[in-house]
Parts: structure tokens; C-alpha cells; sequence
């Protein structure tokens, strides 16, 4: 008989004012997504959901046109 594999359990943590002032600083320091979750202790996926939300964009590769 297989093991039944064990459910994780999610903790939802709400967003404070001060992790959004700091998320938007972040930002416009032009750091990436990933480097701001680093910083907030959030996944990036919470983190680009939140940016998204609030209209917030990260920093942007340029590329040249050709």
C-alpha cells in the first residue's frame, strides 16, 4: 500500500502598509521581482500578484531594436 501523500498547509500573511511602502521603494530603485521577495520574505509569485494589483512594474530589460 503507497503512502498518502502530505497536504502543506498555505500560511496566508496580509500585506501591511509598510511592506507595501517598501515593495513600491523597491520598485522604483529598479530592483527585479525577485530580488524585492527576497527582501520581503514573500514568494515572487506573491509579490508580482501584489505589484500587479497596484500597478507597480519592475524593472525592464531594454532591448535594442533591430
Amino acid at each position: 500500500m503507497a503512502k498518502a501523500k502530505r497536504q502543506s498547509r498555505r500560511r496566508i500573511v496580509a500585506w501591511s502598509k509598510d511592506d507595501v511602502r517598501t515593495l513600491k521603494a523597491l520598485a522604483k530603485a529598479k530592483l527585479s521581482g525577485t530580488a524585492v521577495a527576497k527582501k520581503l520574505k514573500r514568494t515572487p509569485g506573491a509579490v508580482a500578484q501584489k505589484a500587479m494589483k497596484l500597478g507597480v512594474r519592475f524593472r525592464s530589460i531594454r532591448r535594442k531594436r533591430a
